[in-house]
């Protein structure tokens, strides 16, 4: 079951996405938020973002900084495959 907080977040967790995929579309890339869980963010990176080898700098400098701007309870982002 989902809670109104945790739909909060992901939304918040969405909008920062949001703000940043122009940046990421410039290059080639994207990025897709999977789901939370234990305040980790689980995302997908797609296009050229998958194969970067700047991708690390870029979730942890960027994303992960951009995530926990709007969401401070998110702890980490981290990349997955699925």
């Amino acid at each position: 079951m989902t809670t109104t907080q945790e739909i909060s977040v992901f939304q918040k967790i969405e909008d920062a996405i949001t703000q940043l995929r122009p940046f990421l579309e410039a290059d080639g890339g994207d990025i897709r938020l999977l789901r939370v869980e234990d305040n980790i963010a689980k995302v997908k990176l797609l296009g050229a973002c998958h194969s970067c080898n700047m991708s690390a700098m870029t979730l942890k400098a960027g994303i992960e900084e951009a995530i926990k701007k709007v969401a401070p309870e998110i702890i980490r982002v981290e990349a997955v495959e699925e």
